[in-house]
């Protein structure tokens, strides 16, 4: 589009995919597609890292490290309990069935 600035970051990022798969083509549609994957999965990341990091904090979840491994993440038992309460005091309210008269 005419007289549209250029995002500097934007333009970094479709170029740098095109330079990690330098056989690639694709429309423009489909390069925006692939962008916008990349930034949802991105930002999810991040706030599943938060959310995963505060789960561990309140003993929620535990966190291993195996040996030369990544690591991993699950149910603390101690924490079980507490899981549950704050579960159901954190569930959306259900929604109601429009009354018919």
């Amino acid at each position: 589009m005419p007289g549209t600035e250029v995002d500097p970051e934007v333009a970094r990022q479709v170029l740098s995919c095109f330079m990690r798969n330098p056989q690639a083509a694709d429309t423009l549609e489909g390069i925006a597609r692939w962008r916008l994957l990349e930034e949802r999965l991105q930002r999810t990341m991040q706030q599943t890292d938060a959310a995963v990091r505060w789960l561990v904090t309140k003993g929620f979840l535990q966190e291993i490290e195996p040996a030369g491994s990544v690591k991993l993440y699950r149910l603390d038992p101690k924490g079980q309990e507490n899981a549950a309460k704050f579960l159901a005091a954190n569930r959306a309210p259900k929604r109601r069935a429009p009354r018919s008269h």
